[in-house]
């Protein structure tokens, strides 16, 4: 009996094991990779009303070629990546995401593609006025974050003096700053860089000497091994074949 109840054991094993959800085989047969994406943080990925755009937009692109199925790009928020990516609304989060133990811990991080570093964005001609912690941790100085992302968790850890407003959609804390709603948008490298490029009212403060070092990375279901396998397979060879270098420079960050 004993040696029957093991048998037994085994095969219900192997038969879970065989019948174990398989992220990947379900996209390749829905025909549809569903890629969560913020919308709100240029140029990574941007959402005008109508359609998407930035480098992690094209990237998404590239990746449901690769596994020839067709992309849906599904809305999300800051605070609600995590939670919507658990609850199956999509099967990979993209758009300027911070890689973190935090994240590590409830789901699967990709690789990291392209290191950055927390800096500010500031008013034209005010950098030299906010360019360290020390001057804009005051109480006379405002502070925009975007809620739920990194940059929240860096200025209530750095800045707990200065004055805060948060935002729900990232892209209201630069206009807050050009319009002096704000003094100081906590940001990381390619967005300050960005947007002192592309507004005239707006710079960068300490991007050339950021007060943190990370990497952007992409989300994906935890315990989802064959997925996020082939996701990291695909970005390496974006970067053998040169098509990496292609989408940085179309997306002005080469």
């Amino acid at each position: 009996m004993k040696k029957i109840s093991l048998l037994l054991a085994s095969i219900v094993l192997v038969a879970s094991g065989t019948a174990a959800a398989d992220q990947l085989e379900d996209i390749q047969e829905s025909g549809t990779l569903r890629v969560g994406t913020t919308g709100d943080y240029k140029p990574f990925s941007y959402f005008d009303g109508k359609s998407y755009s930035g480098y992690d937009i094209d990237v998404a692109q590239h990746i449901a070629e690769q596994l020839g199925v067709e992309l849906k790009l599904v809305r999300t928020t800051w605070k609600d990546l995590l939670t919507d990516l658990d609850e199956d609304k999509y099967d990979i989060a993209m758009g300027g995401i911070t890689r973190k133990m935090q994240r590590q811990l409830a789901a699967e991080q990709t690789q990291g593609y392209m290191t950055f570093g927390k800096c500010f964005l500031v008013a034209k001609g005010t950098a030299e006025k906010f360019n360290t912690i020390d001057k804009v941790n005051q109480p006379s100085v405002k502070v925009g974050v975007n809620i739920g992302g990194t940059n929240e968790a860096f200025a209530d850890k750095h800045l707990q003096q200065a004055s805060f407003t948060r935002y729900e959609n990232n892209l209201d804390v630069p206009k807050a700053v050009a319009t002096g709603k704000v003094d100081v948008m906590v940001t990381e490298t390619p967005e300050g860089l960005f947007y002192q490029v592309t507004d005239d009212r707006l710079e960068a403060a300490r991007c050339e000497t950021p007060f943190t070092n990370s990497q952007f990375g992409y989300l994906i279901p935890k315990g989802e091994q064959r997925l996020l396998n082939t996701v990291n397979f695909i970005m390496d060879e974006m970067k053998l074949k040169g098509v990496e270098d292609e989408l940085l420079q179309k997306n002005s960050l080469k």
